[in-house]
């Protein structure tokens, strides 16, 4: 016996009966599908000096648990059972029980209970779809709009138009957003056609899983009998040679059979880390389309057609604050908005720009950050809808003057650089320029209600 299974008392029905109402707990904390991949596996086998010993099938599988799961499986057991003070985790194939290794016949891996290619239909079909990604509640701006048209094509078209459609961008900006969409589209409109949508983390696990059972035959029937294949976040197989190598001919023979691929990724093909360079010409085969930052006008648009979906009036300022403050990604916008709806509607206080800051104060700070000359003037010549480089040419026409010395006042009141400074940031201007410019922002301010509104909103965008 391992010197870790040595000592080890067997767990009895108190423990096992633990273990299921863990379960139950982690089941309605991570979802059905994260529970089945990563903690269904898991095998109770008993103490160890006040602490709980569990088993996984791999050691990849052991270490993910590790990094996600085990310090909530410890808390939640803990809780029930004040003996135990830590777990452990350690490799340990399912084997069949004997005096000296007894896996507990309540807790079934995968392999116990049914057969590998049973298993991989039933998980690889049954990746959860949102019921909120859909086309209809994608807001289009110019940042999405190639990606958006391209996965609608590819929905509505019952061949393959472009292999692989590779949609890529940074966090939070709608990639899975149009993976769901797409796979809602098409069972909707072509049921007969058969659709894999999964994360390439699941994949690789899979794939690993299918290689350690010796069963990699109903691993490539599943993967090559399908009519279209979604695979998101693939930049994870990164590094990972036996899962490119398989990933590799699934998708030659995907391709060669006229079924439809699907990627999303967090950067272009060719610029995918330690990915092969065979694997990265094929995702390049077809049509690269990439999503990107979203523009103020974008926010705002996303920000009032999440407004009204929740049937919830938000005054135009709260938006326009929103949609300046928090610009780096669409999940963290509308979470946002979430939060100060659920505030408003419990505790009944009016949604102004002041409850917003306070209610998101967390947020908003976690997003400041020190503001640079560089910053205020692409915020400025956005908002005005003018060039960033507007900001230094020597035009003086009233509708880039104006947001020139905008940007030069928010300079001198929200960084800490001098006149002389500020003036070369503005094309070699001289501080005394940069002086007008300031106190003439400052007399307008007094005068113009709108201009000060303006003023205001980008200040407060731009403060930290």
């Amino acid at each position: 016996m391992p010197s870790a299974l040595k000592n080890i008392s067997e767990p009895d029905s108190a423990l096992l009966l633990q273990w299921e109402k863990v379960s139950l707990d982690l089941i309605k904390e991570f979802g059905d599908a994260a529970f089945k991949s990563w903690l269904k596996p898991l095998v109770v086998l008993g103490f160890q000096q006040r602490k709980l010993i569990l088993a996984a099938p791999s050691r990849f599988m052991r270490d993910w648990v590790n990094a996600h799961y085990a310090n909530r499986i410890c808390k939640l057991w803990m809780s029930m059972n004040s003996d135990i003070e830590s777990i452990d985790i350690i490799i340990k194939a399912p084997i069949a029980a004997t005096a000296e290794n007894k896996i507990p016949a309540t807790v079934k891996t995968p392999v116990e209970s049914e057969d590998l290619g049973e298993t991989l239909e039933r998980e690889a079909m049954g990746a959860a779809l949102d019921s909120r990604f859909t086309f209809e509640n994608f807001v289009v701006g110019k940042p999405n709009e190639l990606a958006y048209a391209a996965a609608l094509r590819v929905a509505e078209s019952a061949k393959p138009l472009f292999n692989p459609l590779f949609l890529y961008g940074g966090v939070g900006l709608g990639k899975t957003h149009l993976m769901h969409a797409i796979a809602w589209h098409i069972k909707k409109c072509h049921p007969d056609r058969k659709v894999i949508y999964l994360s390439a983390e699941k994949f690789m696990y899979q794939f690993v899983r299918a290689l350690r059972f010796k069963d990699t035959v109903a691993f490539k029937e599943q993967f090559r009998s399908v009519n279209v294949l979604m695979i998101d976040d693939v930049q994870f197989i990164g590094g990972k040679e036996t899962t490119q190598e398989e990933f590799f001919h699934t998708f030659n023979a995907l391709v060669d059979n006229n079924h439809q691929i699907i990627i999303s990724a967090d950067k272009s093909p060719a610029d995918l880390e330690r990915m092969e360079d065979r694997l990265k010409s094929r995702l390049g085969w077809g049509l690269v389309a990439d999503i990107h930052p979203t523009t103020y006008e974008l926010r705002i648009g996303i920000l009032q057609a999440k407004a009204e979906s929740m049937g919830v009036e938000i005054p135009k300022e709260v938006i326009e604050f929103l949609a300046f403050k928090i610009s780096s990604n669409v999940r963290e916008l509308e979470g946002a908005l979430n939060r100060i709806i659920a505030h408003a509607t419990l505790v009944g206080r009016s949604i102004t720009v002041d409850t917003t800051q306070e209610v998101l104060r967390d947020l908003l700070k976690a997003n400041d950050r020190r503001v640079t000359i560089e910053d205020i003037q692409k915020r400025v010549a956005e908002y005005y809808n003018i060039k960033t480089s507007d900001m230094q040419s020597a035009r003086r026409l009233q509708n880039i003057a104006r947001p020139r010395q905008v940007a030069m006042y928010l300079a001198k009141i929200l960084t800490s650089r001098s006149l002389p400074d500020i003036g070369r940031k503005f094309g070699g201007r001289d501080h005394t320029t940069v002086l007008h410019s300031v106190r003439k922002v400052q007399e307008i301010y007094l005068n113009d209600k709108e201009f000060a509104d303006d003023v205001d909103i980008l200040k407060r965008s731009l403060e930290t």
